[in-house]
């Protein structure tokens, strides 16, 4: 059961901040294109405030890694 329950717990950490980086990655995208075809030397900025988000999801890959290999039963 405790098992279980862990691995729940990592893929919650994983699935909600996968979720919350799509969303984000939408919304600044679309944005983004809008802006790029008015301004296009703005590209850079863009492609950096596209990838920002990403970290987002890393860090809930290493919350699950950690709550599977630090917690007993992992």
């Amino acid at each position: 059961m405790e098992l279980g329950l862990i691995a729940i717990g990592a893929g919650l950490a994983v699935g909600f901040t996968a979720f919350g980086t799509g969303y984000a990655q939408g919304r600044i995208g679309a944005a983004g294109a809008g802006a790029i075809a008015e301004k296009p030397e703005i590209t850079g900025r863009i492609i950096l405030l596209v990838a920002i988000p990403e970290t987002m999801v890393i860090l809930g890959f290493a919350v699950a890694a950690m709550i599977m290999l630090l917690l007993p039963g992992g």
